[in-house]
């Protein structure tokens, strides 16, 4: 699990809504945890069927599954949410060379590197152009598929760093309960375009399930506190 900042410091928003303050666009940091969130362009939607939900989890694995541990996620249909871990350099060579058994069997599963070149590649790439990478990917594909033109993600995408657990606690809920907010849905558990699902299953997943349940104390827990609405306010 990464580590937390000592304070919120000056970051204020409130997602998406009409009266909202931008937070400072920082500069992405490795060790650090991010919610990461970015809308159409004139709110145009992102998702118009259900394939294009999974080719954009497809391609975020893609690009950024070797530099970052994803602990939430909801895809809506003019806007995500990311809950994001940036791995450090040590961490990302570790996790590309698995740990091998006595047998010489790896015991983890290595990143699926196909079409990201080689660790140096990774290692000089900052954490944004893996971002910009996936916008720009989803987008020709977005564009090709409606024959459409121009720029679909708002610039720059949105990033606040995660600074305390309890932060954290509430985040994860929010990111899930965002359908249900939205009015998508009348049970956010009902939303199949976001992470709530994998974490309470005991499927295979490239989510870092353990560790984000560890922190809420279990399945129980997780669940438990995902009972109450609760409404984020970035301000």
């Amino acid at each position: 699990m990464g580590t937390y900042g000592s304070s919120y410091g000056t970051q204020t928003c409130q997602v998406f809504r009409s009266k909202y303050v931008v937070p400072e666009i920082k500069k992405l940091e490795l060790g650090k945890i991010y919610h990461i969130y970015n809308r159409g362009i004139n709110g145009e939607n992102l998702f118009r069927e259900e394939r294009n939900y999974a080719h954009f989890l497809q391609l975020y694995y893609r690009h950024l599954f070797p530099k970052a541990e994803t602990y939430a996620y909801c895809l809506l249909k003019n806007h995500f949410h990311l809950l994001i871990y940036l791995k450090t350099d040590e961490e990302i060579v570790r996790d590309i060379k698995p740990d091998r058994s006595d047998n010489g069997l790896p015991t983890r599963i290595s990143s699926d590197l196909s079409g990201l070149g080689h660790v140096e590649h990774l290692l000089t790439r900052p954490p944004s152009q893996a971002f910009s990478n996936l916008f720009n990917a989803y987008t020709k594909s977005f564009n090709i598929a409606y024959d459409r033109t121009g720029a679909l993600f708002e610039r720059p995408f949105r990033r606040i760093e995660v600074y305390t657990p309890a932060y954290f606690h509430k985040l994860v809920i929010y990111i899930h309960q965002n359908p249900q907010q939205h009015g998508f849905v009348d049970d956010f558990r009902d939303w199949k375009y976001s992470s709530y699902r994998a974490l309470v299953s005991d499927k295979e997943t490239r989510l870092s399930r353990s560790k984000l349940l560890k922190q809420f104390d279990g399945v129980a827990g997780f669940l438990e506190l995902h009972n109450a609405l609760i409404d984020l306010d970035f301000e």
